[in-house]
């Protein structure tokens, strides 16, 4: 990299054995000769806190569900005044993105406009908000009621004597396409709330920056934080499930270390047993519905969730276990940080003009009631929705792999969105006639060879981001979701060594010494141990058990408002987000202090 930018990104170089790259991914997707003189005067980031690892050709579609909903949303819909959407570019099987901004021009007048329109939501969001969850609800229902299976040698006798009037055939085409097409529709329904929630708080952020000009981003945070929101529920109901064993006297049945499947079947031997595992298997659906990815949840088919690998939520029912056992508290400090919140809240409204108390009061009270959403919508679209969706789609491929049209089910994720509707038509269109399909013969040498390419491109190290930087970063949701800043961008440019410190984003306040623990996998996560330090790309709501034995947080991405940062509040656990490269500097074993109040990580 040049001392002041990053490379162009029309001198990227493919990384060896990956020739050809470019046809696993949708052609507006790419960088192209067409939009030169603009991309490469754009300023691009690794969109790492949602796509952290190479993309899938099928998995694709997650990107293009939030690029096209963003930006509707803020440039069309609301008038959102400084930003318009977010644009994607995929390099080397990496996503990289920028946010564009509205004209100078072109504020006030979209000020004006977004006050009216968002202003309408603002003052009826608790309904609106119960509106919403009704909506996507019944968009989880209709993926959930879609079937997808090898079609039958011979229709049965009911679709002649029902008049059904129409093939299993002819299902399988329809539901592919109302399957990501319901996903579109849904991510329409994630943007209807969440850019408008997101400008409330900022609002609230500027007003306090502008009142207060020495108050830290993470005191205005705490103004907001400790509200009982459904995304905690899922952790909630580990807890309650340990303090449930604990009553019915299986702690040392529990206390093993034997797999899911061979402790619920020896539970089920006895009574208590078999009651604690059928509570089990109630909560699971929905709240065991979670994605595990490190990051952002939900944006690759390859991770489970909590419902297909138990090992991972009993780890943490045993880790809880142990602690009730010990004699400790497993409740989140929701008290201490309403305290906490409340007694920040009330000493800077103290410092205010009586006549601008008023407008601080509606402000900070509008940044909670939209904070639910906030939080909340990961729980009913990221996980839910997306778990379901996924899940749907492997059920596709091992129908697809049974009848012959691709070699095993893991093929179809090599096949773009439109290839996959192809290869439906392709094995719909033999089966109608009685004939055999050319899909397994076609599309094997492509698949075989998008798989080497696959893994030539997760063997590359992509650089942090494009283009030239901009002299100062400003942009709310760049600074606040993503952690990027121009200290960070200033970091990547250095080319000098390492000083023995990472700097990131003050998440979560306090300092704490302890030994580093990377983990980039959720398989990983029964590794950590009590009074480590995490380290890791980005934390999921899934991965909230483990701050049970976690002393602090580091994270390479993510600002004051990504999930690692507020949930590391309201767990009351020190966090600095956004360093870039901790995963990649940082060695477990290592021991290093973490300081949560100036988002600065030293070496020891």
């Amino acid at each position: 990299m040049a001392a002041d930018r990053f490379p162009s990104p029309f001198d990227i170089e493919t990384p060896p054995g990956a020739e050809g790259w470019e046809s696993m991914y949708d052609w507006y997707h790419l960088f192209g000769s067409e939009r030169r003189e603009l991309d490469e005067g754009r300023f691009w980031f690794a969109d790492r806190l949602h796509h952290p690892d190479v993309l899938h050709p099928y998995d694709e579609i997650q990107c293009e569900c939030w690029w096209q909903a963003l930006g509707a949303f803020n440039t069309r819909i609301f008038a959102m005044p400084p930003a318009f959407g977010v644009d994607q570019r995929i390099v080397n099987g990496r996503l990289y993105v920028t946010p564009v901004a509205a004209p100078a021009e072109d504020v006030a007048a979209r000020a004006e406009e977004f006050g009216k329109r968002a202003g309408h939501y603002y003052e009826r969001w608790d309904a609106i908000y119960t509106e919403w969850k009704e909506k996507v609800t019944a968009k989880l229902e209709e993926i959930r009621a879609l079937r997808f299976e090898p079609l039958p040698d011979l229709e049965p006798e009911s679709t002649v004597f029902d008049h059904t009037g129409h093939s299993a055939g002819f299902r399988m085409i329809r539901d592919f396409d109302r399957l990501v097409l319901t996903m579109y529709e849904t991510y329409q329904y994630h943007f209807e709330l969440l850019n408008i929630g997101y400008a409330a708080y900022l609002t609230f952020f500027a007003m306090c920056r502008q009142a207060f000009p020495d108050i830290s981003d993470q005191s205005i945070s705490r103004m907001v934080g400790g509200l009982r929101v459904e995304l905690y529920r899922p952790d909630d109901e580990l807890k309650r499930l340990a303090k449930e064993a604990q009553r019915l006297g299986l702690v040392e049945r529990l206390s093993g270390t034997e797999d899911a499947a061979t402790l619920f079947a020896a539970l089920r031997q006895d009574a208590a047993g078999a009651e604690w595992v059928a509570d089990w298997e109630r909560t699971a659906d929905p709240w065991f519905l979670i994605n595990t990815d490190p990051g952002h949840p939900g944006g690759y088919h390859t991770y489970p969730t909590w419902a297909d690998q138990p090992d991972i939520p009993l780890a943490s029912v045993r880790e809880y276990l142990r602690r009730l056992t010990d004699g400790e508290s497993i409740d989140r400090p929701t008290d201490e940080v309403l305290a906490e919140r409340d007694r920040i809240t009330a000493g800077y409204r103290e410092l205010l003009a009586d006549d601008d108390r008023a407008t601080f009061d509606d402000t900070v009270a509008l940044a909670r009631q939209v904070f639910a959403f906030i939080e909340e919508h990961v729980l009913y679209i990221e996980h839910w929705m997306w778990a379901t969706f996924w899940a749907k789609s492997h059920e596709l491929s091992r129908a697809l792999a049974a009848m012959g049209e691709i070699d095993e089910p893991e093929d179809m994720f090599f096949l773009r969105r439109y290839e996959v509707a192809e290869a439906i038509y392709d094995c719909v269109a033999a089966w109608s006639v009685g004939s055999r399909p050319r899909g397994a013969d076609h599309l094997r040498p492509l698949i075989a060879r998008r798989r080497e390419i696959y893994t030539a491109l997760r063997a590359w190290e992509p650089p942090p981001a494009l283009g030239p930087p901009p002299t100062q970063i400003d942009e709310p949701f760049t600074v606040m979701l993503w952690g990027i800043t121009t200290a960070s961008v200033s970091e990547w440019l250095r080319a000098d060594g390492d000083d023995g410190t990472l700097r990131g984003t003050a998440g979560s306040p306090g300092v704490v010494e302890g030994p580093v623990r990377v983990v980039t996998h959720p398989s990983e996560l029964p590794d950590v141990q009590p009074g480590d330090v995490l380290v890791c790309p980005a934390t999921s709501p899934a991965w909230a058990p483990v701050f049970a034995r976690t002393a602090a947080t580091v994270s390479d991405v993510g600002g004051i408002m990504s999930h690692t940062a507020i949930v590391c509040r309201e767990y009351g656990m020190p966090a600095v987000v956004g360093t870039g490269n901790a995963v990649a500097t940082l060695r477990t074993g290592q021991r290093v202090r973490v300081d949560g109040d100036t988002g600065v990580v030293t070496v020891l």
